[in-house]
């Protein structure tokens, strides 16, 4: 088989009876929106269409100045204030993109000096829309090494700008935006099992090359290539269905849980026939399956923090409550992490503490490309949405 997974649960920490715990959160979405009237101004297409195969009315679009590393370290700093944390309290920053700034510096180390961060160690990492899933892996195996105690994970993306506008397959589907964690560390009692121990609980990875070519984008080092999405929606399509059950069920068994223990799903926003075809296939109902595609589209890696953000928001998430989340994207990969959540919901107000005016991203003199959104999307820019 081409396909390989890793999972884990707290159990293989390299700290004895150390798990991590999510206690901030953040997300940041453009003003500007793009609804399926829009796109019947840009392709062949219809909002019947769209909304009966995808589930997406509308999608928000950066404007000109809104990066991924803008919008990324708008999230992570209002993801700081609902933790009651400074930046410089923070030992890691990995950020999960497929659409950084540039190749390089990386989106986490301009997130780090926007926020004013002088002592985390900061990269990206690429695994399409499962990033967010790799990133949170990684997070907690820096800490349960015990190599620091806070880490944020951030997923941020600017897809708009690597759309390709004339395939009406694809411009339909995708939209901008950021979210974000604090991950800390957390000692736990002896003794305390699935049923009763807080925090992550238990994760999954996985990786099918043989579907590398199905969803990717051309554009690497000397490819001279424009890098814009190109997508096997049929071939995908199979792979998602099949593969989000599948790590899904994986992780939530690692746990030690059942479906049935497990009180919300928080799955990547990709299409609404996706996600309704992984509610049967795993036996659980929808209206315990957070859906908010329909007003952001598909934002690949940010996704996921965006929607746990607002499911929080929305009060569907209280202390003791478990969540599992789940994501499939280009490479094949696919990920999902199970956490028992136990912040404070009402901290989620801290985030309107946090003036966007202060967080500033350094840019190159001159500006960059990464600035400007697409100009067949210029028309769309100037109204606003909150």
């Amino acid at each position: 088989m081409s396909e390989q997974r890793i999972g884990g649960t707290t159990g293989s920490a390299q700290i004895p009876n150390r798990t991590t715990h999510i206690t901030g959160w953040g997300h940041e979405v453009p003003a500007a929106t793009l609804t399926n009237a829009d796109l019947e101004k840009i392709v062949e297409t219809s909002d019947e269409w769209i909304t009966t195969r995808t589930g997406i009315r509308e999608r928000r679009i950066a404007s000109k100045g809104e990066t991924t590393a803008s919008m990324g370290a708008l999230a992570a700093a209002r993801a700081l204030a609902v933790a009651g944390i400074k930046a410089d309290d923070v030992d890691l920053i990995v950020v999960a993109t497929l659409t950084p700034d540039h190749l390089m510096p990386s989106t986490a180390v301009l997130i780090k000096g926007a926020l004013g961060s002088t002592r985390a160690a900061a990269f990206d990492l690429s695994a399409a829309c499962s990033g967010f899933a790799y990133a949170y892996a990684v997070a907690h195996g820096f800490l349960t090494a015990g190599l620091g105690q806070r880490a944020l994970v951030i997923g941020a993306e600017t897809l708009s700008r690597s759309v390709d506008w004339s395939d009406r397959s694809t411009c339909v589907l995708f939209g901008d935006g950021a979210g974000a964690i604090v991950l800390e560390a957390l000692d736990l009692e002896a003794g305390q099992g699935a049923a009763s121990r807080p925090g992550t609980l238990s994760f999954e990875l996985s990786a099918d090359p043989s579907g590398a070519y199905a969803l990717w984008i051309p554009g690497g080092v000397g490819e001279g290539a424009d890098p814009l999405i190109k997508m096997d929606g049929a071939k995908t399509y199979v792979y998602a269905t099949r593969t989000m059950a599948a790590v899904a069920t994986a992780a939530i068994e690692r746990a030690g849980l059942t479906p049935a223990q497990v009180d919300l799903v928080i799955p990547h926003q990709a299409n609404i026939r996706i996600i309704e075809h992984v509610s049967k296939a795993i036996s659980y109902p929808m209206e315990k399956i957070f859906v908010n595609l329909d007003k952001y589209g598909n934002t690949s890696a940010a996704s996921i923090p965006i929607a746990l953000s607002e499911a929080v928001a929305a009060g569907r998430l209280k202390p003791g409550d478990v969540f599992c989340t789940v994501a499939f994207g280009g490479g094949y990969t696919s990920g999902a992490f199970v956490t028992r959540w136990g912040a404070d919901p009402a901290h989620g107000a801290r985030a309107a503490i946090v003036d966007p005016a202060s967080i500033r991203v350094v840019r190159p003199e001159g500006g960059a490309k990464a600035d400007e959104p697409p100009a067949v999307l210029q028309a769309f820019l100037g109204r606003r949405h909150r």
